[in-house]
């Protein structure tokens, strides 16, 4: 059994004419001042909404580059700690006591004591 083709185009126009009235877009007629007063109010927010985000993501930045720099001064001074305790190793198997150790090793044993006292 065939549907008549009448009753079919019928429903298919009703039915994107529904659509189109249900779902309409763009300006309605009477509110071009006032969409361009909210266009603009809306452009302003956006513009003040990135100069904030620039910002926040200036100061994360500078942050890091701090963040990164006091890291990069400790590895430079934990490096010099090494190398002195390398020399120090070096005059040892040569014999020889090394300048500063001495002073380490009182040090030293002055927290040790001072741990055992309490």
């Amino acid at each position: 059994m065939e549907m008549p083709m009448c009753i079919v185009e019928n429903e298919t126009e009703g039915s994107r004419g529904d659509r189109k009235e249900g779902g309409k877009r763009g300006r309605k007629p009477g509110r071009k001042a006032a969409d361009k007063a909210d266009m603009k109010a809306k452009l302003e927010r956006s513009r003040q909404s990135a100069r904030e985000c620039r910002a926040r993501k200036k100061l994360r930045y500078q942050y890091l580059e701090e963040l990164v720099a006091d890291r990069e001064k400790a590895v430079l001074a934990l490096r010099k700690e090494l190398e002195m305790y390398r020399q120090w190793g070096h005059e040892l198997d040569a014999g020889r006591f090394p300048e500063g150790l001495q002073a380490m090793l009182e040090e030293q044993g002055a927290l040790k004591r001072e741990d055992s006292g309490n």
